[in-house]
């Protein structure tokens, strides 16, 4: 991939960019293996690679400048804005949508908020595409000064940028080094944005969280739900479930499947993708992952098949002792951190890793997605 600001060095966001593509994903594998092993019971599947360029279903940007002419990108090194717009790495329509919404900013008379000085409104631009290319418009702003006058010029935003589903506002008052604040305003009819995959429609709502990669997370949920079938459990748990890609998946009549996540907004996305399912849909519960392991295997209860895709800390050693000792009989770990991964297994001796996965979620990246199949001997 070439990029204009690396080569510059305005952004060196990409800090693989300059290593062949090949070379980065043989890098990705070839640590994967160091950590979790080669052994003669563990298959390794080839690694799942990505468009090098023109796969991030999202944009993060700064704002910075002024309400005249917005800058939307990064801080750089001395704290000046750093203009991304034309960024390779976000899909077309999030590119497309930069330069309209910074018209927009413009209409609005939104202040970006200077770091410095702690002044201005407007901190971020959070921008989700969906595969069907509709678009999630966020501003977070530090008030509700300027929510009027967003909502005064909707009308021009859908006229101009009609795949805007939904826009909303997050106010985020606190000078903090945090993307966004608790409270959300939804300025549209509509508070879900449908992401479509595979033969699934996820409802993405504000706050929350959903793979960047929309073509990596596609093949994600087929490889697991192909493992799962293959196990045909009755029951299955899907905790850190996000927005309930691995559960909907998963599901199957005569299956009970349970996703838990401590956030409300993307349990809530949850429930709206399985009332499309009716009663064989799974169950979504707000709650931690790890209490609600431990206090079902307490009680004698636990899922046959348990998946687990946690942040980057991993799962920890509460709940890895907890798997250890339940009558789970396998275990599908997604990570997007391998050494967290080994971690976790080295407090889950009886669990072996029987087949495993490198997906190049993050290209240009030293990150990526490692997938395991766990079983007992």
């Amino acid at each position: 991939m070439q990029c204009d600001h690396f080569d510059a060095d305005r952004c060196r966001s990409c800090t693989l960019l300059a290593q062949p593509y090949a070379a980065q994903v043989a890098d990705k594998q070839a640590r994967a293996r160091a950590l979790l092993g080669a052994t003669a019971d563990l298959a390794w599947l080839p690694p799942l690679t990505s468009a090098e360029s023109g796969f991030r279903n999202k944009a993060k940007m700064v704002v910075t400048g002024t309400a005249d002419e917005p800058v939307l990108g990064i801080l750089g090194p001395h704290g000046a804005g750093v203009d991304l717009r034309d960024c390779p790495l976000h899909i077309p329509s999030v590119q497309n949508a930069l330069p309209v919404l910074a018209r927009f900013i413009s209409l609005a008379r939104l202040t970006p908020y200077d770091v410095p000085r702690r002044a201005g409104e407007l901190k971020y631009l959070l921008v989700t595409g969906s595969p069907d290319g509709e678009l999630m418009v966020r501003f977070v702003l530090r008030s509700t000064e300027s929510i009027a006058r967003i909502r005064k010029h909707l009308p021009w935003l859908s006229t101009t940028l009609p795949t805007a589903r939904v826009v909303s506002v997050n106010l985020h008052p606190e000078h903090k080094a945090v993307l966004e604040g608790e409270h959300e305003v939804v300025l549209t009819e509509s508070d879900a944005l449908p992401m479509r995959m595979n033969d699934v429609v996820l409802h993405l709502r504000p706050q929350s969280f959903f793979q960047t990669n929309t073509d990596v997370a596609a093949a994600l949920y087929r490889q697991v739900s192909s493992w799962v079938d293959d196990l045909a459990p009755s029951s299955l748990w899907d905790l850190y479930c996000g927005v309930g890609g691995f559960a909907l998946h998963c599901s199957a009549p005569g299956r009970q499947v349970v996703g838990i996540e401590t956030s409300v907004e993307a349990v809530t996305s949850a429930r709206l993708s399985a009332a499309a399912l009716g009663a064989a849909g799974p169950r979504f519960e707000v709650g931690d992952a790890t209490v609600f392991a431990i206090e079902a295997v307490t009680r004698g209860i636990t899922a046959e098949v348990v998946v687990v895709n946690p942040p980057r800390r991993g799962i920890g050693t509460a709940l890895a002792e907890c798997l250890e000792t339940s009558a789970a009989r396998a275990i599908v770990y997604s990570s997007c951190n391998v050494e967290s991964l080994a971690q976790d297994l080295a407090r889950m001796p009886s669990w072996h890793v029987r087949r495993a996965q490198v997906l190049d979620m993050f290209p240009q990246t030293t990150h990526d997605e490692v997938l395991t199949l766990l079983t007992r001997d």
